[in-house]
């Protein structure tokens, strides 16, 4: 394995990362047959870029956030009024795809009466809110469950999200940052979010204060001109005018 450049070991050291929670320098040497000090060197780079945290030795996860049952208790009064202006921008007719989180839950629930439109999800709880809602069709996408996102994830729901082009994705956001974009706590959860982004006309990201400039460490697509972001009422003006510089949209919600 010694033919490995720098990017392709530091990803091999993240899949490990996130399958064991924990990675030793002595081993990693071992494993990629290559001298300790170049695993500590990649070690320093990656948590540099946030995506581990360095300990003696080795490496542990970044603290991840809490699962999503927890998540939805947070904030629920500022989610609403996020999801509220975000639902004010979808056309009636539209195919949406919604991906997981506490604020796109309170978007599905906010949707506008009879305006026909169809909802693909990765999300059980999403697609539950709906089940009520005879006016939207909605298509749950098969799989693993990923307990810690509340979304299916995994080979069999990116082959089956892979059919789908939709109007509009509702995409979810661990952090928002200029240079980064919209991003995710997980691998697997960031590589899901970006195919279904990138195989829809728009997207539109709710997103609380706390995540404004600060980036989760797993990259999911950067932010443009076909972007929407709907922040909160006091959401700090100049941050926002930095992020306009990308050319993505952003919308205010109104006080909750």
């Amino acid at each position: 394995m010694t033919d490995h450049l720098p990017h392709e070991r530091q990803a091999a050291i993240l899949r490990k990362l996130t399958e064991e929670g924990r990675v030793l320098a002595a081993d990693l040497a071992i494993l990629f047959e290559t001298s300790e000090d170049t695993v500590r060197r990649d070690l320093r780079e990656m948590a540099a870029q946030g995506v581990c945290r360095r300990v003696y030795g080795g490496a542990l996860p970044i603290d991840a956030p809490p699962p999503l049952s927890r998540r939805i208790e947070i904030a629920p009064d500022r989610k609403a009024a996020l999801a509220r202006r975000a639902a004010q921008l979808i056309k009636p007719g539209s195919s949406l795809f919604i991906d997981a989180g506490s604020a796109n839950l309170a978007i599905a629930r906010e949707l506008p009466a009879d305006a026909s439109l169809t909802v693909i999800t990765n999300a059980p709880l999403i697609a539950a809110a709906l089940m009520e809602r005879p006016d939207i069709e909605v298509a749950l996408i098969g799989g693993r469950m990923d307990h810690k996102s509340g979304a299916i994830l995994g080979a069999k729901a990116m082959a089956e999200a892979s059919s789908y082009r939709t109007d509009l994705c509702i995409l979810g956001s661990c952090g928002l940052d200029i240079e980064t974009g919209v991003s995710a706590s997980f691998l697997e959860e960031a590589e899901f979010k970006r195919a279904m982004a990138k195989a829809s006309r728009g997207v539109i990201a709710a997103v609380t204060n706390e995540k404004l400039g600060r980036p989760a460490p797993f990259p999911v697509i950067s932010l443009s001109e076909r972007f929407t972001v709907v922040v909160e009422h006091d959401a700090d003006d100049e941050i926002c005018a930095h992020f306009a510089e990308s050319g993505a949209h952003f919308v205010k919600a109104s006080s909750p």
